[in-house]
């Protein structure tokens, strides 16, 4: 899932494609919750739910099957509100090109229920924090995407 900067030898691999459905969910008080991943072979980073699709799936459905995996919150993710491609070395060491679409979820009680993380997610996310937009700018460790403030402040009154 992260965004490193692939190495040089990488750069000449064929990236695999990965479509990916990715959420902004935010409380009542207009924070956003992000997961904290602390992988062996990089820095801790931290990240919006979400993640690849299954074969067949649609964004939507990938965006509230997800949702419900990591956070245990069952909601319609909405239509779609914005789209890029990135470029990363997923956990597993795989580089990819994602296709990534975005939903926004705004919930009025932040309880996130892990239950259904899975062993790779229990092993390097187990921290997740609801962050303020005043938070995002400064954080100490790198935050998935840099212009998450910038994406909350556009769907606000989507």
């Amino acid at each position: 899932m992260t965004r490193d900067a692939a190495a040089p030898a990488e750069r000449l691999v064929a990236r695999a494609k990965r479509p990916a459905a990715r959420i902004m969910l935010v409380d009542r008080a207009g924070r956003a919750l992000l997961f904290r991943f602390t992988p062996d072979d990089r820095p801790p980073f931290w990240c919006t739910p979400g993640g690849a699709l299954d074969p067949g799936e649609s964004y939507a459905a990938a965006a509230r099957r997800e949702l419900y995996e990591e956070t245990g919150i069952a909601a319609d993710p909405g239509p779609e509100v914005a789209q890029r491609n990135v470029e990363f070395l997923t956990l597993e060491r795989i580089a990819v090109t994602a296709d990534e679409r975005w939903f926004r979820v705004d919930v009025d009680a932040p309880v996130i229920d892990p239950a259904g993380h899975t062993d790779l997610e229990r092993r390097v996310m187990t921290t997740w924090r609801w962050f303020a937009r005043d938070e995002l700018a400064d954080w100490p460790e790198t935050i998935y995407p840099a212009d998450l403030p910038a994406m909350l402040e556009a769907t606000d009154d989507a």
